[in-house]
């Protein structure tokens, strides 16, 4: 089997468990969680369905999750119909069938009563991944829970500790994939003529790989390739505009595989002018001084540091290197979405850091991040933003892939 096949068994639901077992007990005592509740549905389902086992809900259906020491108790609370499929899951630890689907709220209120916890968390709050209960299911867990709904809280806490922490198996997985994606925009790269070969080409060949590999887009197919051999345009797909010398061509790509676990990598071409063999000087200096700005974010992102440490040492390097400011974060969380949930490697451009540039690194957590340099041009800014990902380990950050330290070179 080839390295880049991703077509057989998804090894999804054997993860799965082991992150709810390994890794959410570790979610709920760092956000200072007693008990986790989830509701999943038909239809109009909670983002986190797939990751607690509630994929296949009809009915309303609940979980809760109790921290129990250094392990988590799962309790799913299941209309009849959909409890022998729940058991096949061999997902949760208690399974109880309700033969009165509306007496789902008052079932779960009992158990968190007999539970008496602290905090309760449930899926509200201004993380779009970690605010899936409606507003009208809110109003009946409360009514539900009567004087204990004052323990409630926002579950984005414990989503950001769980989620953005992946086991090595993953993080293995999304090597894989990484090491796909980048050879999926190399091998575009080399059909690149100057003078006919417009971005929206090198697009559509990435794409035709895309289909014969059999992979899923990291973000939105309409920007997904973004190829850009000109101004910044942000997230956007790309233009009818012809490569031609003198230009960096810029390529943001990613994947998503086995349905779950995505990329995010660019790569950056050159573009020589006829019969020359070397970058010119001041075009070597922007592209040297990203990369290098890429180093420096690596060697920030140190366990307990946090993302704005990480932001910040890089652009503290960018200030001596003659670069514009750039309004774009150093990095995100990268996994299960390309911008997951997780800390933020942002913040120094801001007056006041956001909350999530605030949060702490942890071992597994995996990253997405830009080496920046840019400057202005008479039809706006240009940018060079080296993008790798890495994942944070006892260490400190280790790359997934190798990482490109030299301009491809495509001659006219």
């Amino acid at each position: 089997m080839s390295k880049f096949d991703f077509s057989g068994e998804s090894p999804w639901f054997e993860i799965r468990k082991k992150r709810i077992h390994q890794l959410l007990p570790q979610a709920m005592k760092l956000s200072k969680v007693d008990a986790w509740v989830i509701i999943c549905r038909e239809n109009a389902n909670d983002p986190l369905a797939i990751h607690v086992g509630g994929e296949n809900a009809g009915g309303e259906m609940g979980i809760v999750f109790e921290l129990q020491g250094d392990n988590v108790h799962s309790t799913a609370f299941s209309p009849w119909g959909e409890v022998v499929g729940l058991r096949e899951l061999n997902l949760h630890d208690e399974i109880l069938s309700m033969d009165n689907p509306a007496t789902l709220y008052e079932q779960i209120a009992m158990k968190l009563k007999s539970l008496n916890p602290n905090k309760i968390a449930v899926n509200s709050g201004t993380k779009n991944i970690a605010d899936g209960i409606s507003y009208t299911q809110r109003c009946k867990m409360e009514q539900a829970l009567g004087d204990l709904k004052g323990s409630l809280t926002s579950s984005q806490d414990l989503v950001s500790e769980w989620l953005s922490v992946k086991l090595p198996e993953e993080v293995e997985i999304m090597r894989r994939a990484g090491e796909l994606t980048v050879k999926i925009i190399l091998d575009a790269y080399q059909k690149i003529v100057p003078g006919k070969t417009s971005d929206y080409d090198v697009a559509m060949w990435i794409r035709e790989s895309m289909e014969q590999y059999g992979v899923g887009d990291g973000w939105s197919a309409n920007h997904n390739p973004s190829v850009n051999s000109g101004v910044a345009r942000g997230h956007a797909g790309p233009s009818k505009k012809i490569i031609t010398a003198g230009d960096f061509i810029q390529t943001d790509f990613g994947i998503k595989v086995y349905d779950h676990w995505c990329t995010d990598y660019q790569r950056f071409a050159y573009v020589l002018a006829p019969g020359a063999s070397e970058v010119p000087a001041a075009d070597l200096h922007k592209w040297q001084s990203a990369v290098k700005g890429h180093r420096i974010a690596l060697a920030a992102m140190q366990v307990g540091k946090t993302g704005y440490d990480v932001d910040a040492a890089q652009r503290a390097w960018m200030q001596t290197t003659g670069s514009d400011v750039v309004r774009w974060g150093t990095g995100h969380p990268v996994g299960y979405f390309a911008h997951d949930i997780g800390p933020a490697l942002t913040g120094g451009q801001r007056e006041t850091p956001p909350a999530d540039a605030l949060r702490i690194l942890r071992e597994g957590q995996v990253f997405a991040f830009d080496g920046f340099y840019a400057w202005d041009v008479a039809e706006g800014q240009r940018l060079i933003s080296v993008e790798e990902m890495a994942v944070v380990t006892a260490d400190g950050g280790k790359y997934l892939n190798t990482p490109q330290d030299d301009l491809i070179l495509i001659q006219s």
